[in-house]
């Protein structure tokens, strides 16, 4: 089992300052360099301040400066955004800065805030069928010399400038969820990332299990698959206990701006109260307590044992909470020193 870190800047009020809490997010990247994680993850979003990232390879960039070791991931790209020929330029120029440590994790996105803004009248489906057609260009894209006449795109020979650092570019990855898209992955030679999100074991069982009738039905190598999920460890059960109550917090606004019915101003999502956070019966903290992997060092690693049996391959510490900086940190830290051990 390897390990990575997923972050972002998360800004839940208007009193947290952007320059700090890029200061605090530089801090969780360089602990997970320094102790030992594969990779970071950190994604791309718009107009959001619930999660503050519009270009990730502008950050990986900068993260290349203040890390030595880790990967550097897209966690994930949108791809409906992209043209085809920015998003190959664009990944094989930031490979390149960062001495070829750039890995593209690659989604179809999933607010519908950001596609009316972004590409107003797009839908989830057709985000997916845009995706699909963009991403396997993207090697031939490296390769040099790709023509291509499709629905979304068509361009006359082109190729990528500059070349990526990596010999055939950046490892792939495309965040999957139900049967066609890790099929897609598996067929096109993709790696694949999984999130259950709040739904628990069943969900991380069934996303294995689609993963797993994808790959047997393909020829080539096997791919990889990684399972993004809310992590702390706490220090004993009543840290676990607040840590349950602040992810339920964070996901009832996870929830609010995914449904897009809420008014948003300043890029701050207006604020839930306590009588609507206590109504949402589904993310309620026992709930969470149950169904993330949040609870004592030895919690965790039981946890991560299990699917780690079910087949996974790498495991990704999902940090954005809207806890405090300090809160991240010491969580981080534990999860560092006494879960990824047990790993050896």
């Amino acid at each position: 089992m390897e390990f990575s870190l997923f972050a972002h800047m998360d800004r839940m009020d208007a009193g947290q300052a952007h320059p700090a809490l890029y200061a605090d997010f530089i801090e969780l990247c360089k602990m997970a360099d320094q102790g030992g994680m594969r990779a970071i993850w950190t994604g791309e979003h718009h107009a959001m301040d619930f999660t503050v990232t519009p270009n990730p390879f502008t950050t990986l960039v900068d993260l290349s400066h203040h890390t030595k070791n880790v990967r550097l991931g897209t966690g994930t790209v949108i791809v409906p955004f992209w043209h085809p020929i920015r998003l190959a330029g664009e990944a094989a120029m930031a490979d390149l800065v960062t001495g070829g440590r750039i890995e593209i994790g690659a989604a179809r996105g999933a607010y519908s805030y950001e596609y009316e803004r972004m590409m107003p009248g797009l839908d989830a489906w057709d985000a997916g069928q845009r995706m699909r057609e963009t991403l396997p260009l993207l090697r031939p894209l490296w390769a040099g010399d790709c023509a291509h006449d499709g629905q979304y795109h068509s361009f006359p020979a082109t190729t990528a400038a500059p070349r990526p650092v990596q010999e055939g570019g950046p490892p792939i990855w495309v965040a999957a969820r139900d049967p066609n898209s890790h099929e897609f992955a598996v067929q096109n030679g993709f790696h694949v990332q999984v999130t259950p999100l709040w739904q628990g074991m069943a969900e991380i069982e069934s996303l294995m299990a689609r993963f797993q009738a994808a790959s047997a039905a393909h020829d080539g190598p096997r791919a990889k698959i990684m399972l993004l999920h809310h992590t702390y460890v706490g220090s004993d059960s009543d840290d676990v206990a607040r840590a349950a109550r602040e992810l339920s917090r964070f996901y009832n606004y996870f929830g609010a701006w995914f449904q897009n019915k809420r008014p948003v101003k300043q890029g701050l999502i207006a604020e839930l109260s306590q009588a609507e956070l206590d109504a949402n019966a589904m993310m309620a903290p026992e709930n969470l307590a149950r169904d993330l992997t949040i609870g004592t060092a030895q919690d965790v690693i039981d946890r991560i044992k299990r699917y780690e049996d079910l087949g996974y391959d790498e495991y990704s510490f999902w940090i954005d909470s809207g806890m405090s900086a300090e809160r991240k940190r010491a969580s981080l830290a534990r999860f560092i020193d006494e879960v990824m051990p047990a790993f050896g």
